[in-house]
């Protein structure tokens, strides 16, 4: 329970580190496109009002003759037009003003929408932002206007209301301001589900280590509660003869043995999980190591009521590159698991071949099969189809994931077929050298 709250502590500070850093993120990049947004609309803004400012200016100042005095047709050009297509026409269809200032800085005319309440600001100051009576800002610029002699007339005003981009950068807004929660929410969301799929190998590597642990504790506790039964009831006796301090010693022994090869059996495969073994690689005759495998354990399977045999598969001698020792150890566990879970009256097969790439040694019983849902989790530490059956023959558990990992470390492959009742096979495949 404890590890639980653990891990989901650990998962929540994962995903809310995530979503802080996300949200910082993301409030970074809104802020970066809301700025580049205003940029492009003052860049756009001012590129139009320049254009259309250019072009009245100049139709303008063609007609000037005297500072400070509009000619009649200059009176006419300002007027409303009755031709759309004239420049006037685009500002009195849009939110545009033009005033006209003489060198003294009065208004001598306006043009277009005119703002209620607009400051009338010093024209020597090309660009600048104003506010009428109710707070609308404007746009404005301001050219000088010279007469036909090349005198001084005034200047010429132009703006531009900003209402339209102020709604438009307001709506910006409330979209970034609603969004970023949203985002938030979403971004936490996949954080907590990112962060538990990236923990998910981590518990799972603790879940493993506990169970590692309690089962390697249960293995230990056994050969060690029996030494001390032994002990205990050997102190328990007033006198002891030599035969039954012999007996107590004996199964002292043979517990004490059994820790040996269990404690051995451990550091073996944690020393081969880590490639910490030293390999004595050279070339091994698979032949010979199946020959030998034989005749060890033939006395055995005949003391289980069991027919052990041989079938070499092709007429020359196959030979793989490993550690002798391993190797031999490698299919000498897999043969006495097929003894040991085959009843009697049934046949062990050891099966050599090779194909174009691979050596393969099979080894083959008729015993009693392990289910589909347990084949996955053979060759895992400890595990047993059968505890009862393993445990009153001194197994461990370890066999197979020794195996396993003799395998790899090999470069090779181990790969079991099996069926319920009808027997397992458990088929080696390592890279080889030749065929002769």
């Amino acid at each position: 329970m404890n590890q639980n709250k653990l891990f989901s502590q650990t998962r929540l500070q994962l995903a809310s580190w995530y979503a802080v850093v996300m949200g910082f993120i993301l409030s970074l990049c809104g802020f970066g496109v809301y700025e580049a947004i205003v940029h492009a609309h003052w860049q756009t803004l001012d590129r139009e009002l320049e254009a259309v400012a250019g072009t009245l200016h100049d139709s303008i100042e063609n007609k000037l003759k005297q500072p400070g005095r509009l000619e009649p047709t200059e009176e006419q050009l300002l007027s409303e037009p009755q031709s759309k297509r004239h420049i006037l026409g685009a500002i009195y269809q849009g939110n545009y003003y033009v005033r006209l200032l003489d060198r003294s800085e009065r208004i001598v005319a306006q043009v277009g929408f005119v703002p209620l309440g607009l400051p009338v600001t010093s024209p020597k100051t090309t660009w600048q932002n104003l506010k009428d009576a109710d707070g609308n800002r404007y746009h404005q610029i301001s050219l000088s206007l010279h007469t036909q002699d090349n005198l001084s007339w005034g200047y010429m005003q132009m703006g531009r209301s900003l209402k339209d981009l102020d709604d438009y950068l307001k709506t910006v807004k409330l979209v970034l301001f609603f969004g970023l929660p949203i985002a938030m929410i979403l971004v936490g969301g996949s954080s907590w589900w990112l962060a538990g799929l990236a923990m998910q190998p981590i518990y799972q590597s603790y879940r493993q280590i506990q169970q590692f642990t309690a089962d390697a504790a249960h293995e230990l506790r056994t050969p060690l509660a029996a030494t001390q039964a032994t002990v205990e009831s050997g102190l328990e006796m007033p006198q002891l003869d030599e035969l039954e301090a012999r007996d107590i010693l004996r199964t002292i022994e043979r517990q004490n043995r059994r820790l040996i090869q269990l404690v051995g059996d451990l550091l073996l495969l944690a020393r081969l999980e880590r490639q910490a073994v030293p390999m004595r690689l050279k070339p091994c005759c698979l032949n010979d190591l199946v020959g030998d495998l034989i005749e060890e354990f033939e006395a055995l399977a005949l003391a289980n009521g069991l027919t052990l045999a041989a079938d070499i598969q092709g007429k020359h001698p196959v030979e793989v590159v490993g550690d002798e020792d391993q190797l031999y150890r490698l299919v000498s566990n897999l043969m006495v698991n097929a003894i040991q879970y085959t009843p009697a009256g049934g046949k062990v097969t050891v099966v050599q071949d090779c194909s174009d790439r691979h050596a393969a040694i099979e080894v083959q019983d008729t015993g009693i099969g392990i289910a589909p849902s347990e084949q996955k989790r053979i060759f895992d530490r400890f595990y047993r189809v059968n505890s009862d059956r393993s445990r009153s023959t001194g197994g461990s558990g370890l066999g197979l994931a020794i195996a396993l990992a003799i395998v790899q470390a090999h470069g090779g492959s181990l790969q079991v077929q099996s069926e319920l009742s009808k027997g397992s096979t458990f088929t080696i495949r390592l890279p080889y050298i030749s065929k002769y």
